[in-house]
């Protein structure tokens, strides 16, 4: 929320289990600064994430303006400890 209000405050966003909405509320997305995004952001997200599920954020990554990526851990819910993913593929997309 606060690189949404001021831009400056960071060149990039990497967004590890981002919590959409409480688990079982879709109807209560934590969205609303999303349009204000200028920076690049990249998501990190387990498959059976409760807080929201991997074509919940592609629906939420399109509303940033900025360019966006989403690497999927399958397998893993929101604290990523069952599934696996490459640190260097974050890395890369941050750089």
């Amino acid at each position: 929320m606060l690189v949404a209000e001021d831009p400056a405050q960071a060149e990039s966003l990497v967004l590890f289990s981002y919590p959409l909405h409480p688990p079982g509320k879709p109807d209560r997305l934590r969205t609303g600064h999303f349009s204000q995004l200028s920076v690049p952001a990249i998501f990190v997200h387990g498959s059976a994430d409760p807080f929201g599920t991997l074509s919940e954020v592609e629906t939420a990554a399109a509303i940033i303006p900025a360019p966006t990526k989403i690497i999927p851990v399958h397998g893993a819910g929101h604290d990523l400890r069952q599934g696996r993913f490459d640190f260097g593929e974050v890395v890369a997309a941050v750089t």
